[in-house]
């Protein structure tokens, strides 16, 4: 594979045939591929705003319309690439603008009558989760308002009936995760006779998440003269090696760590000692007057669920979101944090995948990630289209390890912060006072009573526990403590279904007292 390196500072009827064990071979569309052409950085398409790129007017009226007026970096490379008609390969982080990137060139290219008479999709969109898929159909629709289009998600969760309609009339932009897609493919539901453009987003988390066979499945049923894309924090690796199997001399982009900085974002770090210090500190930021809407991340889908009834026992509107949850749960919470109705979500790094809401004022790590590359894309929830945000990390002493990764892995170090009358009982190495802390700058000293950290060379994921047990909470978990009905959750929906430890009491979990949260032992298991 041959690439060129960028470095940026800143109506045939639906096919149906049976169920078969291999994926459908697609007729190849008319799409010629386009020779090769160099590539140099172009500053001129930011400094003239969107209408330089030479999109189609009904797209640049629908940009400017949602208030964007100047390209991002990524975008500024990736669009004149896309329109060239090149594959490509693009490095770069969440929050840059990286949706818009492949959307606007997509729907550019759907202005174009399609000379290939068909019901199925001309460009394809994979993304890992239902939620990033929510955000890219989400964009298509919003730049392509003004135009005559239909965008179709298929996603796990959904009713295939409803799924098997939606497929049924022709179809412009098809967003999908790769699963229920390969469904769909066996059972012949989709002509991708008329396919011009493949998509891959977050290409390194569905390899993360085990897509990879699947991905390149759907890639065979696809024609061989179609453009690809592949969107991904990193290209090395893996990823390099999958995009040499689908990608044809691709050009290649990338956004370097100087452009993916998240500047905008206050990034800071305190101390923990245990979680009764933790609760308190959680509670302190949350009745902020200047926190608008705030995404809390814990490690596990148990602990998501467990937090959120805390805080709602408390008074706070919040809600979970995780795996676990269906679509039209899922979907309802989203809807709900949108129009204002929760103001904290609960969430595991997988879930929260995409989120998108412009009122995320604040992020906070309740607990830290394992992998560092997820702490930025959970900052990222904040901060977004050019705004500023508040990404706020717990850490105790057991935390050392994984604070010096995403510190090496962001380039940064986070400041420390402590809050007056919260302070923790154990200090990081001796600094001066206003200065940043060294990377991962703790005191050889962890309190002993500080239990809610993990060994180092452990994966907290899919571990122990209910971290949040509540003395009024039933031992099967399926209701929520007692006026927690917020934002449309009952007290049965999802926490129903799910088991829970044994009792409330048996493995020395927490209990609320005073409204504070109070040190516990844990025990069951939960995932993430």
């Amino acid at each position: 594979m041959s690439t060129e390196n960028i470095t940026h500072t800143n109506p045939k009827p639906i096919i149906v045939k049976p169920i078969i064990a291999k994926p459908i071979i697609a007729k190849p569309s008319i799409a010629k591929p386009i020779a090769s052409l160099s590539i140099t950085a172009t500053p001129a398409y930011a400094d003239n705003g969107f209408a330089a790129l030479g999109l189609h007017p009904n797209i640049l009226k629908a940009v400017e319309e949602s208030g964007y007026t100047t390209p991002s970096p990524i975008q500024a490379e990736a669009i004149p690439t896309v329109m060239a008609g090149h594959d490509l390969m693009a490095s770069a982080q969440t929050g840059t603008g990286k949706t818009a990137a492949f959307i606007l060139p997509a729907l550019h290219r759907i202005a174009q009558p399609s000379a290939v008479h068909s019901k199925g999709p001309r460009v394809l969109v994979l993304t890992p989760t239902r939620e990033l898929a929510q955000q890219v159909s989400d964009a298509a629709a919003k730049y392509g308002k003004s135009m005559r289009l239909k965008v179709v998600s298929i996603l796990g969760g959904m009713p295939y009936p409803l799924q098997n309609k939606l497929l049924s009339s022709p179809v412009d932009i098809l967003v999908a995760t790769p699963g229920r897609l390969i469904d769909h493919i066996e059972r012949g539901r989709i002509d991708f006779s008329r396919l011009e453009m493949l998509v891959l987003d977050e290409a390194d988390r569905m390899l993360d998440m085990g897509f990879i066979d699947d991905v390149e499945r759907i890639a065979a049923a696809t024609p061989a003269t179609r453009q690809t894309l592949l969107f991904s924090a990193t290209l090395d690796g893996m990823i390099g090696g999958l995009a040499k199997r689908l990608l044809k001399d691709p050009k290649r982009i990338s956004i370097t760590a100087a452009q993916a900085r998240h500047e905008n974002i206050d990034q800071r770090l305190i101390y923990v000692d245990d979680m009764a210090h933790k609760g308190r500190l959680l509670d302190h930021l949350l009745r902020d007057e200047a926190m608008t809407q705030a995404v809390v991340f814990t490690a596990t889908k148990r602990d998501a669920d467990a937090l959120a009834d805390k805080l709602m026992s408390q008074g706070h509107s919040a809600a979970p979101l995780h795996g676990d949850m269906n679509q039209r749960e899922r979907n309802r919470t989203l809807t709900s944090l949108r129009s204002g109705r929760v103001r904290i979500l609960v969430a595991t790094d997988v879930a929260a995948r995409g989120i998108d809401v412009p009122g995320i004022s604040h992020v906070i790590n309740f607990d830290l990630p394992k992998a560092a590359e997820d702490y930025v894309h959970r900052i990222g929830r904040t901060g977004r289209a050019g705004s500023s945000g508040i990404a706020v990390s717990f850490a105790s002493g057991r935390d050392s390890g994984n604070l010096q990764k995403i510190e090496r892995y962001t380039g940064q170090s986070i400041t420390a912060h402590i809050i007056p009358g919260l302070e923790p009982k154990f200090k990081p190495r001796s600094q001066p006072s206003n200065t940043r802390a060294k990377p991962g700058g703790f005191a050889r000293h962890t309190p002993s009573d500080s239990r809610h950290g993990y060994p180092s060379n452990t994966r907290r994921e899919g571990q122990s526990h209910n971290r949040f047990g509540d003395s009024t909470r039933p031992a099967n978990g399926n209701a929520r403590t007692a006026g927690a009905n917020t934002a449309g959750h009952n007290t049965t929906g999802h926490h129903s279904t799910r088991p829970q430890s044994a009792g409330p009491n048996s493995t020395g979990q927490a209990r609320r007292t005073g409204g504070q949260f109070q040190t516990f032992n844990r025990g069951g298991n939960g995932n993430r």
